[in-house]
């Protein structure tokens, strides 16, 4: 699939910047998020690819130079921020910066600083495998060294000297949805130079940019392909003073070049829906507006209260098809002519229509807002809350319409859920003091709207001193069918009571024990099921006791789980509860000669927890194969039968680095029936990749399936070592499917 990257550099003056603060900013101009940092670039990336990716759903990263915080207030970005002091050392790994679709590098002559200088071989790599990395102002003095650049550049000789000119292209950018003329320039020049639209012919594909300047007589920088992905250089500096007053026609600048994102209108939906998606809606009806595809005619709305009927076009949810760009939705005359319903979500959906063109309609995004329901909602403490200090002052949203509220509050759910004739109040705040140690309390906030009074959820917080810290934490989900409970005590229990089962108003006492025993192993479960559980503590000598837990709950797995890497530690040999991953995963640490690979890190945390798959651990695997191959092992002391509920596919996470030499990646099965990757490059893949593999390739060369005693990870041939080269490698989640019903 190509890309090409289109872009907007803005250049802030000059202020104060505090390293690695974070802001979040908005504005009404988007409807989603953009990752960008407040710094004295602005950079505003376009992608436009085959899947009509979207700028709002870029994430862009940046690296500070210079700037003012505040300038960047108006133009409502999410700011996040990459130090280049940490570039490879540690916080920002190459697995971190991959996350990022569009890296930019707002320092100035960069390669003057030594410590990005010291750092930039991660960015370089980061292009190579396929980012885009964006830089600004290269000055040509006695100090410029394009060596520290990721990729050759080609530079255009400027010709001009004279004062700033505005160009404007026959382009619709420059007229929909605001039309520009060279007065939102005005104050936004720094420099001499030429604004242009559709950039200089000397510039070759694979870019074409869309707007480029020769400010300051430096040269347009042309960005090139390097690796896998793109770097691009530029001077454009035409919105130097975005933010700052008297110059708020820039904001219409940066409209129009979301609106298109990109060339001759890349992106043909429609975008930027009002109000904005996700957004909870205080009204019973509402103005839908949006902005058009640029070859749009007319327009197709769906709406709806359910996300899937609404993407699909079900049923009673396509209202109209019309010329106009807004609608009006829950007043009389009108879709949803009684008004739109407190409590629920609604969905829409608007496709680009065009009957000139083969390819229309196009299909628009599904987005979505809420009516806020009219009971109470967002309780603090959150409902479940553990840990909650004494002195809590208990709040929460009144409910849509809500005059009064009513609180009732106690330790007995049953007495709180049932309880009527409370005193309103006019406010949305209540104190409970004096609250006791290590105890579940219950509230409800019933609602009053002057029609009728809408009774409220009943939540729940535990106070500080109780049980806690419970894993499975509470509402995780995909947990292992065996999984051994365990929790933290109160300060005060001596004892507990272990209750368990499916039924979450009848638990079943399962046991119970004394305090330093605090787990409960709860045998094989259900696959895909729901479990409940609770955790009741006792001290005799207390007036308080007994004291009677938070409820947990816990979704098993719908696969069996072989090894996810969560449960090993770093404790020292000596401590009973030690288990460190290189003493379960066996490698060649202590026979080199045979077997090139090491696990785990070199320091602790031995297992990695930075780059992951899924939960917080991985593991990694050094291989040197210049001994043939390098290999780690598990024996299995548990589920070793994978034949249960039908399982036929084994699946492993993988990822390695772009540097690793290519070696065979295999896995073996009780030491002998091995199945190597189709890819022979597998090991320099640097994303997170799934390997699936059907059981019968094991069965078929004598692996008892019902009896799998070990499973090998590998590189290499292992049957014919040859010496080979060297690497890292990441593995996470190894699991056993059964068929999708």
């Amino acid at each position: 699939m190509s890309k090409k990257l289109f872009y907007l550099v803005s250049y802030l003056q000059a202020g104060s910047h505090k390293k690695g603060e974070i802001k979040m900013l908005r504005h009404k101009i988007f409807d989603r998020q953009f990752s960008i940092i407040a710094i004295a670039l602005v950079i505003t990336m376009f992608v436009a690819t085959e899947s009509a990716l979207t700028a709002q759903e870029l994430k862009v990263g940046f690296i500070p130079g210079r700037g003012n915080d505040a300038a960047l207030e108006d133009t409502a970005f999410e700011l996040a921020e990459i130090e280049y002091e940490k570039i490879e050392a540690g916080d920002y790994t190459l697995e971190r910066l991959m996350e990022f679709d569009v890296i930019g590098v707002g320092v100035t002559a960069y390669d003057g600083n030594e410590d990005l200088k010291a750092n930039f071989n991660l960015l370089k790599v980061y292009v190579e495998n396929g980012g885009y990395l964006v830089t600004i102002d290269f000055q040509q003095d006695s100090s410029w060294n394009q060596n520290y650049l990721p990729h050759p550049i080609t530079l255009l000789d400027p010709d001009l000297d004279d004062d700033v000119g505005v160009i404007l292209a026959e382009h619709n950018i420059f007229n929909t949805p605001n039309e520009i003329t060279e007065e939102h320039f005005g104050a936004g020049i720094w420099g001499d130079g030429d604004f242009m639209a559709d950039g200089p012919e000397a510039v070759d594909p694979p870019w074409e940019p869309l707007v480029t300047d020769r400010q300051n007589n430096w040269p347009i920088v042309v960005g090139a392909p390097a690796g896998k992905g793109y770097v691009v250089f530029s001077s454009l500096q035409i919105l130097q003073s975005l933010g700052n007053t008297g110059n708020e026609k820039v904001v219409e600048v940066l409209q129009n070049f979301l609106f298109w994102r990109g060339p001759r209108g890349s992106n043909v939906k429609a975008s930027n829906p009002t109000p904005r998606n996700g957004t909870l809606y205080p009204d019973t009806w509402v103005n839908l507006s949006w902005w058009p595809g640029p070859l749009a005619l007319s327009h197709d709305l769906y709406i709806g209260d359910n996300f899937n009927d609404v993407n699909e076009g079900a049923e009673g949810t396509f209202v109209l098809n019309q010329a106009e760009t807004f609608i009006v939705v829950g007043f009389p005359g009108f879709p949803y002519p009684e008004g739109l319903i407190p409590g629920t979500t609604y969905y829409w959906r608007i496709d680009e229509v065009n009957d000139a063109d083969p390819n229309s309609p196009w299909k628009g995004n599904v987005w979505s807002f809420s009516i806020p329901p009219k009971t109470a909602y967002s309780p603090n403490p959150a409902d479940g809350a553990a840990s909650v200090a004494l002195d809590v002052e208990l709040t929460w949203t009144a409910g849509f319409g809500s005059k009064l509220h009513t609180v009732y509050f106690g330790d007995n759910f049953d007495e709180v859920n049932n309880a009527a004739g409370g005193l309103p109040l006019g406010v949305t705040n209540y104190n409970p003091a004096p609250l006791t140690l290590a105890r579940t309390y219950y509230w409800r906030v019933d609602e009053f709207d002057v029609v009728e009074t809408h009774k409220g959820q009943a939540w729940s917080f535990t106070t500080e001193g109780g049980v806690a810290n419970p894993n499975p934490a509470n509402g995780a989900v995909d947990i292992t069918q065996t999984p051994i409970l365990t929790w933290s005590p109160g300060v005060f229990a001596d004892s507990h009571d272990i209750f368990f089962g499916l039924d979450a108003s009848s638990l079943e006492l399962k046991g119970s024990g004394n305090l330093g025993s605090e787990s409960y192993d709860a045998g094989n479960l259900e696959w895909n099921t729901t479990y409940y559980w609770r955790i009741d503590e006792a001290n005799n000598t207390n007036t308080d006791s007994p004291w009677t837990g938070p409820l947990w709950s816990f979704t098993t797995a719908n696969f069996l789980t072989v090894d996810d890497f969560e449960s090993y530690n770093d404790l020292d040999p000596a401590d009973p509860a030690s288990d460190r991953i290189f003493n379960v995963w066996l490698d060649g640490f202590d026979n080199p000669a045979l077997n090139g690979s090491v696990v785990g890190n070199a320091n602790a945390p031995f297992a990695e927890q930075t780059i992951v798959h899924s939960g917080t651990q991985s593991m990694p695997l050094e291989y040197d194969n210049a001994v043939g191959k390098s290999e780690a092992t598990l024996t299995l002391t548990s589920s070793r039968d994978w034949t249960v509920n039908g399982v036929n596919t084994l699946t492993i996470w993988f990822r390695g680095e772009s540097a690793n030499t290519a070696e065979n990646l295999y896995v073996a099965l009780n030491g002998s029936a091995v199945v190597n990757h189709d890819n022979p490059d597998a090991a320099k893949i640097t994303s997170w990749t799934e390997w699936s593999i059907d059981l019968q390739a094991f069965a078929d060369q004598g692996v008892n399936l019902a009896n799998v005693t070990s499973i090998t990870l590998g590189l290499g041939n292992k049957n014919n070592p040859v010496a080979g080269g060297s690497g890292m490698m990441y593995f996470d989640d190894i699991r056993l499917y059964a068929p999708t019903p």
